[in-house]
């Protein structure tokens, strides 16, 4: 089995959206370690949030799994996003970039009719770029913050999915990263764990709607992983180098490590999974 990092981590920030490359130690997104099976072979994925962290984990195993895909990020991340491009393009499979900010309607309409035409189709929609910005007093958010979270978080996957869905077919999958802190929310994240509350009812409600189309559309709820979002303005300082160690494991988890569930939740061997949210916290039981 292997060994991932264990807190203490170094005490580091960054300004947000922050990169994976300036982090210590660098997250592990399967670069060296995930093996395909061709369980997404032919299959063309856009997924948001995908320069680093969670999206970037993702992004790699469905390339080696066959799949060609496209990532948004924001222009700050472009270094990060450069990287995996050429990980996808390495697995012998199409990378499309497509950078910009995902709060803004027509930006989100026009990423996906790129992503279609570019990859021509579109069978796999994996909305996982978010906002979080830990603040310990609501009085102390301001309303111009509030905003870009909800925008990012929600409005976002509103705007791409409802962009994406007449170009999905029978068969295709939605998949929503939610969080723990839909469940169990930390005091000073009051206005991300809201957000991540809707996007796990989201997923829910738009699986019913669609299950008649045979589109499956389901939620994964991580945990603690060790991702820019961190670092960035997700968790106050001063609890970095003990992140993750409140986990029953005992540390964050990597992204590599929550890769594969969503390997299995585009695939077709999840065909009569639709409506659900799977947690991975490290043995919390939070779902």
């Amino acid at each position: 089995m292997k060994q991932f990092p264990k807190p203490p981590f170094d005490h580091q920030t960054q300004k947000p959206p922050g990169l994976a490359s300036a982090m210590k130690p660098r997250p592990d997104h399967g670069e060296e370690s995930y093996k395909g099976h061709g369980r997404l072979k032919g299959k063309k994925a856009l997924i948001t949030g995908g320069d680093s962290g969670i999206g970037r984990a993702v992004a790699i195993a469905f390339a080696r799994e066959g799949a060609d895909v496209a990532i948004n990020y924001l222009p700050e991340e472009q270094s990060d996003a450069d990287e995996v491009i050429k990980v996808i393009k390495d697995c012998g499979q199409k990378a499309i970039a497509l950078p910009g900010d995902i709060r803004h309607s027509n930006f989100c309409k026009e990423m996906v009719k790129k992503a279609v035409e570019q990859l021509g189709g579109l069978d796999i929609l994996v909305n996982n770029a978010g906002r979080q910005q830990a603040v310990p007093h609501l009085e102390d958010i301001t309303d111009e913050a509030f905003d870009a979270t909800m925008k990012t978080n929600i409005y976002g996957p509103f705007y791409i999915t409802k962009a994406a869905l007449p170009h999905l077919k029978a068969g295709s999958s939605i998949i929503f990263t939610t969080s723990v802190q839909a469940y169990i929310p930390s005091a000073n994240l009051s206005d991300y764990a809201q957000t991540k509350a809707a996007n796990a009812i989201f997923a829910k409600a738009l699986a019913k709607q669609l299950a008649p189309r045979h589109i499956r559309v389901n939620g994964v709820a991580p945990g603690p992983y060790w991702t820019p979002l961190q670092p960035s303005g997700g968790q106050v300082p001063e609890d970095i180098p003990q992140f993750g160690a409140e986990s029953p494991i005992g540390r964050a988890a990597q992204p590599c490590e929550i890769a594969p569930l969503y390997v299995l939740l585009a695939s077709d061997e999840a065909s009569y999974c639709s409506g659900q949210v799977f947690c991975s916290d490290g043995g919390t039981g939070t779902v």
